[in-house]
């Protein structure tokens, strides 16, 4: 095994305790978790058995199985940005709509003042 793969398999390993701390401190919920514990399994897959990637390569005619870790991790890299833009306009809505209720709030206190 070279280093890098020690490194990586270090750091995926570690990575999958953090994820495990946080579902216990109640700071990431559960479907995260499994999402995060399911990605580090196949780093960790893809480093113990690197042969794996080259045959997938082969499967879907990519040339190398670099290549194939490469596209995967940027399609995941969509999803993600996809869902985090959800989670923001989502946000962005609520936020709309709490200082719409506080500025309606507002004006009811005003009125009752005078």
């Amino acid at each position: 095994m070279q280093l890098i793969q020690i490194l990586a398999l270090v750091f995926a390993i570690f990575a999958m305790f953090k994820i495990i701390l946080q579902v216990k401190n109640s700071e990431i919920n559960i479907e995260s978790a499994i999402f995060w514990i399911f990605i580090w399994m196949l780093v960790i897959l893809m480093v113990v058995f690197p042969q794996t990637m080259s045959y997938l390569a082969t499967l879907t005619g990519v040339g190398r199985g670099v290549d194939v870790v490469i596209y995967l991790a940027i399609i995941i890299l969509f999803y993600l940005q996809y869902r985090l833009y959800m989670k923001m306009e989502n946000i962005e809505r609520e936020i709309t709509l709490i200082v719409r209720e506080i500025a309606i709030l507002e004006k009811e206190k005003k009125d009752r003042e005078k």
